[in-house]
């Protein structure tokens, strides 16, 4: 089966053809730790750690590397009160790096929590300076950069006029771009409305500050990403993934920076996130359509009538595709518990599936993963993979109910490739052994009551436990061994 990939670039479906034989090198934009993670990126996040966890299940060796940014991010290029730490360091009356460490525990922490895997290698922007600074000093003497008033600035307009295309991630017209700029400060210092910042004179009132060959500065946004993938994945890396949000100016300025410098393409597939809705609503904190990770495995919101367990929220987010908008409610959580739950239910069943090698089964297994591994390698599709293996579920509650058969290798093959996909592809998680066995010992309480109910032939309070229970989505099933139940 070969590996498909949509790449942002060209806007179509294309053969993954890794630089390097069996391996993969694989850059994703991290975080900006000024505050607490919120859930749009931890839908991103998540996204890319499906694709990190299938590649290596495809056989790939991959280094997956995620930056930190933690150095100043201006949002508009160029006043210094639009830096996001100079605004939360005095909101919150902290020094910078006790803002980063703050919100970098946070960042891990939520991660974890989501079973997420931490990436090869994590650096940070202040960590890399020194190769920020160098790379600023080549693009100056390659022409494509110049400085102006202790600041430096990428030239737009010099890269076009080498035949270079900046716009062509986004499919943006320059000339459109430069009659759109808006009259921000900052902008006297350039010589071209769409010059990017790769360094920034810091003001009296800026903090976080370093020497440079221009004077005390720090680095633009743009820069940082270029300059660590390249040294941990080399001038030209196989995938690049990030939010769609990011797609303009952030990464069409990593292009230029990689193309300038090097003369290659930095990127061979660049892959995008799609946001995440709630509500069918903008998630937004102005408009109060807003909510923390945390809050929705708490339950500490006004959204969701329960808290929801992280596994859950995992197989809610994976129910849609990376590239498509998620909306999440209190319904759609609902349901994905629902599916949660019987998907489990099917694992925990499959262990106790007594094999039989003398009747052949309708349920074609080889052609079952065929399909199972067409949607992994179809751009990664975890909604169709997701429906696949609903398929195999039906078919294990059908075994359980002694309706069907499977012959002892076809047994072993079922879970060994569920137990892959659902726990080490899909990173979901069993909910924990403590909960079930206090369901458990609930349930067998319940079910005592109503046998003995049955054996005192108190039948109308027998079939009332048993209709209260299916109407909580919980089957009795009487059998010779006794009663046993199903979570449906």
């Amino acid at each position: 089966m070969q590996l498909k990939i949509y790449n942002s670039l060209t806007g179509e479906k294309e053969i993954f053809k890794p630089i390097l034989e069996g391996n993969v090198g694989m850059y994703v934009c991290g975080p900006t730790v000024y505050s607490n993670v919120h859930l749009g990126n931890v839908r991103t996040f998540l996204s890319f750690d499906f694709i990190y966890r299938s590649l290596t299940h495809l056989g790939y060796k991959v280094r997956y590397v995620r930056n930190i940014t933690d150095a100043g991010h201006l949002t508009d290029d160029g006043d210094v009160n639009n830096d996001r730490f100079v605004k939360q360091t005095r909101l919150e009356k902290l020094e910078p790096m006790e803002i980063v460490q703050k919100y970098t525990v946070d960042f891990h922490k939520v991660l974890e929590m989501f079973n997420l895997l931490p990436p090869n290698i994590e650096p940070t922007a202040t960590g890399h300076i020194v190769e920020q600074i160098e790379l600023t000093q080549k693009l100056i003497e390659r022409g494509f950069a110049y400085e102006s008033n202790g600041s430096v600035y990428f030239d737009v307009l010099e890269y076009n006029r080498r035949g270079l295309n900046y716009g062509e991630l986004s499919k943006r017209n320059i000339e459109e771009l430069f009659a759109n700029t808006r009259d921000l400060d900052g902008q006297g210092e350039k010589k071209n409305p769409q010059d990017f910042a790769l360094w920034k004179k810091a003001s009296p009132a800026h903090i976080m500050r370093w020497n440079s060959p221009w004077g005390e500065g720090f680095p633009g946004w743009h820069l940082e990403c270029t300059a660590m993938s390249t040294k941990y994945l080399g001038e030209t890396f196989d995938i690049h993934g990030g939010g769609m949000d990011l797609k303009f100016p952030h990464h069409e300025c990593e292009i230029a920076q990689g193309k300038a410098c090097n003369d290659a393409a930095p990127v061979n597939y660049w892959m995008h996130a799609n946001m995440l809705t709630m509500n069918s609503q903008r998630m937004s904190k102005s408009t109060g359509n807003y909510i923390l990770p945390m809050q929705l495995v708490t339950g500490e919101n006004d959204f969701f009538e329960k808290p929801f367990h992280p596994s859950i929220v995992r197989f809610c987010f994976l129910q849609a595709h990376y590239r498509s908008v998620l909306d999440i409610s209190n319904d759609a959580m609902l349901a994905s518990e629902k599916g949660f739950i019987r998907l489990m239910e099917a694992v925990k069943l499959l262990q106790s599936i007594t094999p039989n090698d003398e009747k052949q089964s309708v349920f074609n297994l080889e052609e079952w993963k065929n399909k199972v591994y067409d949607a992994l390698t179809d751009d990664f599709n975890s909604p169709v993979l997701i429906a696949h293996l609903f398929e195999a579920v039906k078919y294990i509650f059908v075994l359980n109910d002694g309706k069907e058969t499977i012959s002892t290798k076809d047994l072993e093959d079922l879970k060994s490739t569920l137990n892959a996909l659902i726990f080490d592809v899909l990173g979901l998680q069993s909910i924990e052994e403590n909960n079930n066995e206090k369901l458990d010992q609930t349930l067998n309480v319940l079910i005592e009551l109503r046998n003995q109910a049955r054996k005192s032939k108190n039948f109308e309070l027998s079939d009332q436990i048993r209709d209260r229970l299916l109407a909580e989505g919980i089957e009795l099933k009487d059998g010779r061994d006794g009663t046993t139940y199903v979570l449906n």
